[in-house]
């Protein structure tokens, strides 16, 4: 990336595939921009210019995750652009056969592939199995390493004896030692499996990872195996795990989980997506640095952040009921060994004799294939493709569309996949729906004595939803609930806005709690009422669902569990403290937290669809406010500082209160002065918080030039000026 950056002056976009990895290499790559002049841009939930600022002199490293790198690559095509992009770079592309995300990292490759020759692709991954596949799709040459900076050793336990796993003994396993630990009846009551034991033989002084099926798994074997760790453990590192402590204290407004707060003083920690980004920020840096040793986690950590341990624990084959995959197994035990600190990692998998044979299985079967889900993604998939390729007139018939479904992973796949119909078939289907469903029309001018070359053109509608990459399920759900707002928007509260921005995957998998939301309903204001009136969702029905009586009027679920979450938000926005709001409505933190992130990206999608439709004008400037106040969800002084990446808001406030109130005061701050003036923060996080708030000065900066002189140029187009070529 450096070399295409510095020595061939071109951008380039790195994808990667969840918020918290981008916000993590951004902290790191930020400082290299500042020292060697290049911008460093995030393109994640609710952040990214689209189309990109064009840069004068500098050249730009966009670090994406997998659907913002697709709005990017389209911005880019659209504006004629897509040259300018040197290098693509994808971690874990082994992504591009999983369910959605899959088809739009799909379609993103092969829209690069087809409107640009000279824009290289490199993609990574540890669990790659059908390459030759990938190969043709990417037009690739391969490059495979067997290298491990740490060796790492595999073994399953089965009672108390311990295997290593041996791919040349005959049932694929040999066996290693017996454990011995003095064990109490108690204990062998509460820890059937000898976590205690096996999580011992490392702690304090080295790292360990237990994985386990579920959230609520988690937690009970943190608390269990500190039941029984003497009183030692409590040593350890006391002061440090105090200020962690007090410091997940600080930035959850003065809550602290009673599980953590009981784990924490033996240096362990459960770590599941129920936790807020601030907490797992902060325990993740706790661990990073060995004052926690031990985390009790769920497959997640595995595919995202970097926490690596000397040894990982797999409490059972099974990720909540499935049986674990081949890469999920490869993804979690690839924690073990830590480079530059141990020489060996261990893994160690903990399974009953019923499992056995399915486990020998798993150890030495090759990695799962990863299959193309452009066409199973029906609404997310081949259609917005199909949308996206005429709106950017990339390919307007049905010969050029069929040709390009062929340069696609699935066109590659196309023989395994496709049962009974054809590609052309597809192709044929896809157009017509999306004709049916007035997004696109065909071209009355085209004379075309052809089916296959007639043309088509994208509609408003069209154009809106390619714009908000709004899932074509709800496209035209979003329309009418837009101009119905239109008729009577209340305006007196947030409630209404939040409402039509609250997203409608999230809504449609939500199950209320009926007797909460009574009472949060009881509580409105008349101009709340009145929304809720104008979706026709009454106190009256709400009240029968809570008391379970019948009810005969039909109301449209998916409208009240939709208002429910709204009622969440909304709560969110007025009180800006997730603890009360979770407590409220008895939901986890992180829940709600991933749905404050998710409302924030609709929110942002939402706009952009109102900006290609005149009759949408008035929400464009709410829009803009509303999305602002849901990705930051705080008190509006503190948007400034959260604008930088990695500052959270309990660091926010801390910034704030020493004085450090806008980007230029963090900018221009000294980090050695930051650590002693700001608590629990550490010199690597304090020079990164300042690399990152130079780099987004000087974008804003770069960004401010640039209109500067966009003004003062003499337009091309200016009467009486002939162009260059002519004159020639």
């Amino acid at each position: 990336m450096l070399q295409e950056l510095l020595c061939r002056r071109r951008d380039v976009l790195m994808i990667l595939p969840y918020v918290a990895i981008v916000q993590e290499k951004i902290s790191g790559l930020s400082s290299f921009g500042i020292e060697l002049g290049f911008f460093v841009e995030e393109y994640a939930g609710s952040k990214g210019k689209f189309p990109p600022i064009k840069r004068r002199e500098k050249k730009s490293l966009y670090i994406a995750t997998i659907e913002k790198g697709h709005s990017l690559v389209n911005s880019l095509i659209e504006t004629g652009r897509i040259g300018s992009l040197g290098l693509v770079v994808v971690d874990e592309l082994h992504m591009i056969g999983e369910g959605s995300r899959g088809a739009i990292l799909e379609m993103t490759l092969a829209k690069v592939l087809y409107t640009s020759k000279t824009t290289q692709i490199i993609g990574m991954s540890a669990t790659l199995n059908n390459v030759e596949d990938l190969q043709e799709f990417l037009q690739a040459e391969y490059y495979t390493s067997q290298f491990r900076p740490v060796e790492l050793k595999e073994y399953l336990k089965i009672n108390d004896a311990i295997y290593e796993v041996d791919s040349k003994a005959e049932n694929g396993m040999t066996f290693s030692r017996l454990l011995n630990y003095k064990y109490s009846d108690t204990l062998k009551k509460m820890d059937p499996d000898h976590l205690v034991a096996l999580v011992t033989e490392v702690i304090p002084n080295y790292s360990c990872l237990v994985f386990c099926p579920t959230k609520k798994n988690c937690e009970n074997v943190a608390e269990m195996i500190c039941k029984f760790l003497s009183k030692e453990y409590l040593k350890h590192r006391e002061e440090e795990k105090h200020e962690v402590i007090k410091n997940l204290k600080n930035v959850s407004s003065g809550n602290l989980c009673p599980v953590l707060k009981r784990t924490i003083p033996f240096g362990v920690a459960y770590h599941h997506s129920g936790l807020t980004s601030d907490e797992r920020k902060l325990l993740e840096e706790a661990y990073s640095t060995g004052v926690l040793c031990l985390f009790t986690c769920t497959s997640t950590l595995a595919a995202g952040v970097n926490l690596p341990a000397r040894r990982v624990i797999l409490r059972a084959p099974y990720v909540a009921k499935e049986f674990l995959k081949r890469n999920q197994y490869k993804q979690m035990i690839g924690r073990a060994g830590r480079a530059g600190i141990d020489s060996i990692g261990e893994s160690i998998l903990i399974l009953q004799e019923k499992d056995k044979q399915q486990v020998l299985e798993l150890i030495s079967r090759p990695l799962e294939n990863c299959y193309s889900h452009l066409v199973q993604e029906f609404t997310k998939g081949i259609q917005t493709l199909f949308l996206s390729l005429i709106g950017l007139k990339i390919a307007t018939n049905l010969d050029d569309i069929y040709h390009f479904m062929n340069g696609t992973f699935f066109g590659v796949q196309q023989k395994i996949l496709l049962k009974g119909k054809s590609l052309w078939e597809i192709t044929v289907e896809s157009l017509r729906y999306l004709t049916e469903k007035g997004l696109l029309q065909k071209d009355t001018t085209d004379k075309s004595e052809e089916e296959f070359q007639h043309s088509f053109h994208i509609t408003k509608l069209g154009r809106a939803s390619f714009k908000g990459t709004i899932d074509l399920a709800y496209c035209d759900v979003l329309y009418r609930d837009l101009k119905k707002g239109l008729e009577g928007l209340v305006l007196e509260s947030l409630l209404h806005l939040i409402y039509l921005t609250t997203p409608y995957d999230m809504a449609s998998q939500c199950d209320p709690d009926w007797m909460i939301y009574f009472r949060q309903f009881s509580q409105l204001s008349p101009a709340e009422q009145n929304v809720a009136a104008l979706l026709g969702v009454s106190e009256n029905f709400i009240g029968k669902k809570a008391s379970g009586q019948a009810i005969r009027k039909k109301v449209d679920k998916d409208i009240v569990n939709r208002l429910y979450l709204s009622f969440v938000l909304y709560a969110l926005l007025k009180e800006t403290n997730i603890w009360s709001v979770s407590e409220k409505f008895n939901m986890p933190r992180g829940y709600i937290q991933s749905l404050l992130t998710g409302a924030a990206t609709f929110s942002s999608c939402v706009l952009h669809f109102c900006e290609e439709l005149e009759e949408f004008w008035v929400y464009k400037a709410l829009l803009v406010e509303l999305t602002k106040k849901l990705t930051y969800c705080v008190k509006a002084e503190l948007i400034p500082l959260m604008e930088v990446t990695g500052v959270l808001e309990g660091r926010a406030k801390q910034l704030y209160n020493a004085g450090y109130k806008s980007l230029t005061h963090l900018a221009n701050a000294n980090p050695e002065v930051l650590i002693r003036t700001i608590d629990h923060l550490s010199r690597r996080q304090a020079k990164q918080i300042v690399s990152s708030a130079k780099m987004l000065l000087h974008e804003k900066a770069e960004a401010l030039q640039e209109e500067v002189e966009e003004l003062l140029r003499l337009p091309s187009d200016f009467p009486g000026i002939t162009s260059s070529t002519e004159k020639a």
